[in-house]
């Protein structure tokens, strides 16, 4: 009876950390055993596909987990993905530096973080509102500054990681992609790392937890909270960089799309953690991907408007499902003042 429980207690730890990435991983095992003996060329361009679309929403999703785990709220991802994308092209096409545009849109993430934690944490702002705040002026200032006929040197070339992108299915899709998709990956398991085996996670996750607590014990919570706050500006500004600058190669109003708020629908499937994020992620992307391959294919005689739906009507289904069960840290969005 003991062993019993101790297997169970084991197998529920396991599925609780690991369970979001198990089901996307088993989901696109099954696409890849179902289409590969039809169209190996096809399920290799859906699965590298899917990858590409996951990319800029677990960005999003590290953006808003970072801040989250300290205690702050962000909403704003949107807008912070919005306006790097436009300063990083902005960038871009005026100096002809790729490397230049995806700075400056670091910088601007990791500006309009910065802007976050102030109205978070000095000014005390409802968080909500600061985000949403974030978001109008983003979606205003590139509305108003967009000039339309401009174009970059470029954009960001996949580079193929010599035998490994030669594996059958799995070279092409993991092994031969430009570099902020290569950074990403590796991003994902750096920023678990540090939130769940160093010091400094620790910290994160107390603050966003029982600040009271940490500050007891010595713990800066309002140093935490802005710094977290701008590196996750910072991450979500590298997703807008994506988009313009390896995804595109150009940009256009509001290209966003909504990928801000998707992002914290990966975060929340996710349950607050970069590998469950990255799991969610890759489970919406190939739900894109899915959908853009039947609607070039024709495989489905219904309105294209009805394919382009499911991505969205997933997102619906994962709030709907999800957020109930997922509990995010206590103390996120309740600003801090310390006594004395």
């Amino acid at each position: 009876m003991t062993d019993n429980t101790q297997t169970e207690s084991k197998f529920a730890v396991f599925w609780k950390k690991n369970g979001i990435i198990t089901i996307t991983a088993l989901v696109m095992i099954v696409v890849v055993i179902l289409s590969y003996t039809n169209n190996s060329v096809t399920t290799e361009a859906v699965l590298a596909s899917a990858l590409r679309h996951a990319t800029p929403l677990v960005l999003g999703a590290l953006c808003g987990l970072i801040g989250e785990r300290s205690g702050i709220i962000n909403i704003g991802i949107e807008g912070q993905m919005l306006m790097a994308a436009f300063l990083s092209f902005l960038t871009s096409s005026y100096t002809g530096s790729i490397a230049a545009g995806v700075f400056v849109g670091l910088l601007t993430g990791g500006l309009l973080g910065l802007l976050l934690a102030f109205m978070s944490v000095r000014l005390k702002v409802d968080q909500i509102i600061g985000g949403t705040v974030i978001n109008i002026l983003a979606l205003g200032i590139t509305g108003y500054f967009y000039q339309a006929g401009l174009t970059t040197g470029g954009k960001l070339q996949p580079i193929a990681i010599p035998l490994l992108s030669d594996i059958p299915i799995i070279g092409r899709v993991l092994f031969d992609n430009p570099p902020i998709t290569y950074f990403t990956i590796i991003l994902v398991f750096v920023v678990h790392y540090v939130l769940f085996h160093t010091k400094w996670g620790l910290r994160t996750r107390a603050v966003g937890e029982h600040p009271r607590a940490a500050d007891t014990v010595g713990v800066n919570v309002f140093k935490i909270r802005y710094i977290n706050t701008v590196i996750a500006g910072a991450i979500g500004g590298l997703a807008g960089a994506f988009l313009t600058l390896e995804a595109v190669g150009s940009f256009e109003r509001a290209m966003t799309n909504g990928r801000g708020f998707v992002a914290l629908a990966v975060m929340i499937f996710g349950k607050w953690t970069p590998l469950g994020s990255w799991g969610a992620a890759l489970l919406f992307g190939l739900a894109t991907a899915m959908q853009t391959q039947l609607q070039f294919a024709g495989t489905i005689d219904i309105p294209h408007q009805f394919i382009g739906m499911i991505p969205y009507l997933l997102t619906i289904l994962v709030l709907a499902g999800f957020v109930g069960r997922s509990r995010p840290p206590a103390a996120e969005g309740i600003p801090y003042e310390k006594e004395g």
